[in-house]
């Protein structure tokens, strides 16, 4: 059916849009009955009258047709859709044409030479030798051309149809992804963008062309020829371009006032190819991209696969993310634990659709809602479920608000690790994963103090079990609940001012799927008590951090957005340390996690600790159970007012009734 329109072009561009492979079939014998005639008379040039030749010209068709055809079919040019044809068409009519001529060229030469060939086949002698070569090549063109036609007319019809005028847009990056946004913008006339530009820091790619649009210059000539050719918008394709680069092209073209767009990352690409659709104003994440993470997939999916998994805090972000990338590597079962209800229940959902749409290789997700602080609950799901692996990512972590609720980061983050690492150690699970932060290095807060004892917990599991039980250190993750990216934003939708608490403080941060990535090798290559740190590369200024958010936003720093300083808050450091002072680090065979070694001798009472600790908890006091984390965790400087307890020696180990709770 025509499109409706009532005019004679949308008549006109629907029939040839909408030719079928037998439409083809019939412009194809018509094509062939007229390239060698066409080839005969451009060889004959006008000089000669073609008449003489009409015999051996028709037999020339018949057995050239007959082997074009059937070499048409072989190649498959009549099953495809051709308004959607591509370089991969292209290659499949080549070939078909060139095969097909070489048979009608031995064809052609045996009637010559052979001296008994059929009579009726001689007249096929009088024809120039020429005339397979040139018809060959109309046939190649014209073969060809026919079908490529349908995909320009149906551009022309989009164009025609939709009676926009497309904007003029400048490309940055002139790779592959750079190249795929340029061919989806002319295979897609309506969305009003038209590649006009490239700009490329590669000086080798300055004045080339790709898909016929030019390579004008690099990113500090964006200003001048922006500007001279009135381009108002900017696309960024650089998927794996670090954050720096990413940085200096978003403040030229601000400077420029384009409008700035980009391809996401690479950690938001690892499926599916770059398509127009996937266009996306710049965010932070952006701005703060680090170098693409070489991750060894083949061992981390054996890590997993057909393995019995339990991630506690699975509705987290990091113990979502954790879940998402586990589950590609079709583990036998996956366990969610966690707290709160609302957010296992949106991770279940999430898995479960992925599942269902092909991107999940595990069917039994189970979900469980129980807190690792109750020890017993924790016996009934291991005895149920008997998990394999276990990744505790389940912990307070919020700075400020763990000062102000002392108790509850202690019972959550040392008796709830406790809790989980004896059942563990109970059930024999195979291998444990503690996510432990940079804030557990000379610890200034309750939250780094108590994450730093839990890494103690599990060295001493290790030790005790001789298995894979190991602690991974990490920094700040954007996007994170709590974190002070959403908390920044929050602040511009409602017009400022964005508080920052000191003009120097610095932070460390890495992006969600990259630190689960690194979590995930690590847990690969560990061994009995490994503690490890992440590479988190440069510490960035929260302040430098804030200006952006609010240039992200339209706005202008201190003019639209007011930046105030509010002070440091309640446990909190200019800057986060690496390592502990009687700590040091080893490379491992991934460049991005280090291997921390230490001099300091892990206490021997620990266990006898823990249980008072839980006792002291339990009955609220508080400066006795910080003095007994202090003497644990010497790098700790606890309240004024709280000295360190001297540790007792004993010989008999304390242990905390198996039907306890921490309260």
């Amino acid at each position: 059916m025509p499109s409706g329109r009532g005019n004679p072009y949308d008549f006109f561009f629907d029939r040839i849009i909408n030719m079928r492979n037998r439409h083809f079939l019939v412009l194809d014998i018509i094509l062939l009955t007229l390239t060698p005639v066409a080839a005969l008379m451009l060889r004959l040039d006008g000089v000669r009258p073609i008449s003489p030749y009409i015999g051996g010209l028709a037999i020339y068709i018949i057995m050239a047709m007959t082997v074009r055809i059937g070499a048409f079919y072989e190649f498959g040019l009549y099953q495809r859709y051709w308004r959607y044809a591509s370089i991969g068409e292209m290659s499949r009519i080549i070939l078909a044409v060139a095969v097909s001529s070489l048979l009608v060229l031995i064809l052609f030469i045996g009637i010559y030479i052979i001296p008994f060939a059929p009579a009726f086949l001689t007249p096929v002698r009088t024809l120039p030798r020429s005339i397979p070569l040139l018809e060959s090549l109309l046939v190649l063109i014209l073969v060809g051309g026919n079908r490529f036609s349908v995909r320009s007319i149906q551009r022309l019809q989009r164009r025609h149809n939709n009676g926009e005028i497309s904007r003029p847009v400048a490309i940055m990056g002139a790779g592959d992804a750079g190249a795929m946004i340029v061919r989806e913008m002319k295979a897609n006339p309506h969305l009003g963008m038209d590649p006009v530009m490239f700009f490329d820091d590669d000086p080798d790619k300055k004045n080339m062309r790709i898909y016929d649009v030019p390579v004008v210059g690099n990113r500090l000539d964006i200003p001048d020829i922006t500007q001279r050719d009135n381009i108002k918008d900017l696309i960024i394709a650089m998927p794996t371009a670090s954050g720096q680069r990413i940085r200096d092209v978003v403040r030229i073209a601000e400077q420029t006032g384009l409008k700035t767009r980009i391809i996401p990352g690479m950690y938001e690409l690892l499926e599916g190819d770059v398509s127009i659709t996937q266009l996306r104003d710049v965010q932070i994440e952006d701005l703060l991209r680090r170098e693409p993470i070489k991750t060894d997939l083949a061992t981390v999916h054996a890590l997993v696969k057909d393995k019995r998994v339990l991630v506690t805090g699975a509705g987290g972000s990091i113990g979502s993310e954790l879940c998402r990338q586990i589950v590609k590597a079709a583990p036998a079962s996956l366990i969610l634990v966690g707290h709160g209800e609302n957010s296992i229940f949106n991770i279940q959902n999430e898995l479960r659709q992925d599942f269902a749409a092909g991107r999940s290789a595990v069917e039994t997700i189970i979900p469980v809602i129980a807190d690792v602080r109750d020890w017993p609950r924790l016996q009934q799901i291991f005895a149920e479920h008997n998990p394999e692996i276990v990744f505790h990512t389940a912990a307070h972590k919020h700075v400020p608000l763990m000062e102000a609720n002392p108790i509850d980061a202690i019972t959550n983050n040392i008796l709830g690790t406790n809790f989980l690492l004896e059942t563990c150690l109970t059930y024999e699970v195979e291998r444990f994963v503690l996510i432990s932060t940079d804030k557990a290095v000379n610890p200034a807060n309750i939250m780094g103090v108590t994450k730093r004892t839990a890494e103690l917990l599990v060295l001493n599991a290790a030790k005790r079990s001789g298995k894979p039980y190991v602690a991974v250190r990490f920094g700040n993750v954007l996007g994170s609940r709590g974190s002070v990216v959403p908390f920044f934003k929050k602040q511009i939708e409602a017009g400022g001012p964005v508080t920052v608490t000191h003009p120097e403080v610095t932070r460390y941060f890495m992006t969600i799927p990259e630190a689960v990535q690194l979590v995930l090798q690590a847990a690969a290559m560990g061994k009995a008590g490994d503690l490890f740190m992440l590479d988190m590369g440069d510490p960035i200024k929260i302040v430098d951090l804030a200006n952006d958010l609010i240039r992200l936003s339209g706005l202008k720093p201190n003019e639209d957005i007011e930046i105030i300083f509010s002070g440091l808050r309640p446990g909190e450091k200019l800057h986060e340390d690496l390592y502990q002072g009687h700590e040091d680090h080893a490379p491992t065979e991934h460049e991005k996690i280090l291997r921390v070694t230490s001099a300091y001798i892990h206490p021997a009472n620990l266990r006898r600790s823990i249980v008072r600790l839980h006792q002291l908890s339990r009955d609220g006091k508080l400066n006795e159970a910080l003095a007994l984390i202090a003497a644990l965790a010497p790098e700790y400087t606890p309240p004024p007012g709280v000295t360190p307890q001297r540790l007792i020696e004993t010989k008999k180990e304390a242990v905390i009734p198996l039907h306890a709770r921490w309260y």
